[in-house]
């Protein structure tokens, strides 16, 4: 039986527990360059004992990002600073990823904290792309549908993003495919209404997630792990289902995928059924199913939930996100109510605390 605070291994790479800091935009980036508030966010995360400490959704063009705050990754300026980032974390015995995303139809938008509207090009906004003209939302902007050579170029820009992801010392990549973003966007029904080879069926659909996975592949480092993201569901009958994240997970085995990220929804405006570990079944019909690794996501708040679902092998990895903002310590805390055996930062080990 599997604990959180075993270590895990795949391809070349061993995280010394199951805990993952999930992607978590932080919009707070000029340009795309990673600053002060990156460094610190990530670093102490790290600090904290996670396993793997993920970037936010890094932009791979101008163009895919959500917002103009958001991490980008596709200038070869951005390098060093994301280099600097990752040196920290692994200097503290976390494994850097980085998240690399592609928003779509939902880009050009507000920061969260400004409204999160679209923006028109007046207001600093620039033209959304998408694989249909079909708005998210009614008052939405109407997207620019991608012709084949543009796709082509986004299949580029992911690899180009790789390319700078290695040589800024990340040790995983996870696409981002999941919550609406262009490539979910792709293989949802939803959203994607094209007659050419990327739409229609299940197959032409999911063309873009596999040819984008193995152009990244193909420069990633063989020793080094690629994860994917995925929505399980749209959280509505005529769109994407948990019998076709199945599918699509096992094409990107073939193409060389470690690791499926479950999480769901958010290519439709449609009432979720929140609740702990809401997001864990899908996790474990993949794995179960599928035959691969995967990550379990949403409302994973305490260390015996965490626990329970790698005990139970419904999951290989669990993704926090709103907990690690609420507690950058989570894994040091989660260790002392489990019982288990954790290293401390030397600086703080003064104050940890001691087992009866």
């Amino acid at each position: 039986m599997a604990s959180l605070f075993d270590p895990l291994t795949l391809r070349s790479i061993t995280f010394r527990n199951r805990i993952a800091v999930s992607p978590m935009c932080q919009y707070s980036s000029e340009d795309g360059f990673a600053n002060d508030w990156h460094v610190v966010h990530l670093g102490s995360r790290a600090v904290g004992g996670a396993g793997l400490v993920m970037t936010e959704a890094s932009a791979v063009s101008p163009a895919g990002r959500i917002t103009p705050g958001d991490l980008g990754i596709y200038r070869d300026e951005h390098v060093p600073v994301l280099k600097r980032i990752t040196g920290f974390i692994a200097s503290q015995g976390s494994v850097p990823g980085i998240q690399l995303a592609h928003a779509g139809r939902k880009a050009s938008c507000a920061t969260p904290w400004q409204g999160g509207n679209q923006l028109s090009e007046a207001e600093g906004g620039w033209q959304p792309l998408a694989p249909s003209p079909l708005a998210f939302r009614g008052e939405d902007r109407l997207p620019a549908a991608l012709s084949e050579g543009q796709i082509a170029a986004v299949i580029s820009d992911f690899a180009a993003a790789a390319l700078r992801a290695r040589e800024a010392g990340f040790k995983v990549i996870e696409l981002h495919a999941a919550h609406g973003y262009l490539i979910h966007q792709f293989y949802s029904p939803l959203s994607n209404r094209r007659t050419d080879q990327y739409g229609g069926n299940l197959e032409n659909r999911c063309r873009l997630p596999v040819e984008i996975a193995r152009a990244v592949r193909a420069v990633w480092p063989e020793e080094l792990p690629l994860f994917v993201r995925i929505s399980a569901t749209d959280w509505t009958d005529e769109g994407w289902t948990p019998e076709d994240s199945v599918f699509l997970a096992k094409k990107l085995q073939a193409e060389g995928v470690d690791l499926i990220d479950c999480s769901s929804g958010g290519n439709a405006p449609v009432r979720i059924p929140l609740g702990p570990g809401y997001q864990v079944p899908f996790a474990e019909k993949l794995k179960r199913e599928a035959g691969m690794a995967t990550g379990a996501v949403g409302l994973i708040t305490d260390a015996r939930q965490a626990q329970d679902i790698i005990a139970a092998d419904k999951a290989d990895l669990v993704l926090l996100a709103r907990q690690m903002l609420r507690d950058p310590y989570f894994p040091l805390h989660a260790a002392q109510e489990l019982g288990q055996e954790i290293s401390w930062p030397v600086q703080y080990e003064r104050a940890k605390p001691h087992r009866n």
